[in-house]
């Protein structure tokens, strides 16, 4: 059952007449005191401005769960955001994968101040201004944000910074942490393995654009990016693999030149492996050019959407 924020009408006499004495016993109490807790059930609880601020600074970091969101409309700060942050009035989040875990010492970038009332936000966004949201406590660390403009929900899920895992993060959003760099340039290939085309390859590419698409290159290491010509082009899928939480899975289809598949693993924040399957090569990327998406309305601002990467029944190959 979803607890409300909001104060609960009371439709029967008998409720009405307890709230009556009620709120005559409470205009007495309310002389000497500036603050209430009201507890109407065992269900509701109407709570306080204090109390509300209480509840979204209840944890550091809220992972927003972006495929739970419910509602065609969009609220641009918590749709860009892996994680967003209250605290003491101003609005922090972590909108790069890049960087996160270390950024404003896990919190992210300042974007914007808050203020709150009984079971609203109201949040003043650097870019995106003024909005104020319906604040409910579904359990004991996950907050619904409502918009009501767009009749949308957020779900976001609490977490101490001592105890998140930043790591999975990465792995759930893995798709977007590929857009996140210019171009992934080879800086690594073992001498274990078979000759293979993709020896040849050192630039790759992703886009969000169709669902994924990629492009590589085999021109020489070192070079400036502006200089890089695209040899291939074609559509790339990241799968989760059952029962293996850490893996994902990579596929390139170049078009009429089939495909290859490999086991992606993050080394750092700017280093990703492909373990090609076929050949037994293991191959280190490294981004370059950082894409930082901060709080500008520039076309910087990349936004998350829903996306359930499909599932392979694959075993692990890499012995790590």
């Amino acid at each position: 059952m979803v607890i409300g924020l909001h104060e609960v009408n009371f439709k029967t006499s008998i409720m009405k007449n307890g709230k009556l004495l009620f709120g005559i016993l409470m205009i007495g109490f309310l002389a000497s005191s500036c603050y209430t807790e009201v507890i109407l059930d065992d269900d509701y609880v109407e709570v306080t401005p204090v109390n509300t601020a209480l509840v979204l600074e209840s944890y550091d970091l809220w992972y927003v769960d972006i495929n739970a969101t419910k509602g065609n409309g969009e609220v641009p700060f918590l749709q860009r955001a892996f994680t967003i942050t209250f605290d003491r009035g101003t609005v922090y989040a972590n909108n790069n994968l890049v960087g996160i875990g270390k950024t404003g010492n896990g919190l992210g970038i300042d974007v914007g101040t808050y203020g709150t009332y009984s079971g609203e936000v109201e949040v003043n966004h650097d870019v995106d201004g003024l909005w104020v949201l319906d604040v409910y406590k579904v359990n004991g660390n996950t907050l619904e944000l409502y918009d009501a403009r767009s009749n949308t929900s957020y779900f976001l899920k609490g977490y101490y910074r001592n105890t998140f895992d930043y790591d999975l993060v990465f792995y759930d959003n893995i798709h977007y942490f590929l857009q996140e760099y210019e171009v992934w340039e080879k800086t690594y290939t073992s001498e274990v393995g078979a000759i293979n085309e993709f020896d040849e390859e050192n630039y790759l590419q992703f886009f969000s654009d169709d669902g994924g698409y990629f492009r590589s290159s085999v021109d020489g290491q070192g070079i400036p990016l502006s200089n890089i010509q695209w040899d291939y082009e074609g559509d790339y899928v990241v799968y989760d693999v059952a029962g293996d939480a850490t893996l994902k899975t990579l596929t390139l289809d170049y078009d009429f030149l089939g495909n290859d598949y490999f086991e992606l693993y993050v080394i750092n924040d700017s280093t990703i492996e492909l373990y090609h399957v076929a050949s037994g090569t293991v191959y280190e990327f490294t981004g370059r050019g950082y894409i930082q998406y901060l709080k500008s309305n520039d076309g910087s601002g990349k936004k998350r959407s829903k996306i359930e990467n499909p599932t392979m029944n694959v075993t692990r190959q890499r012995n790590m």
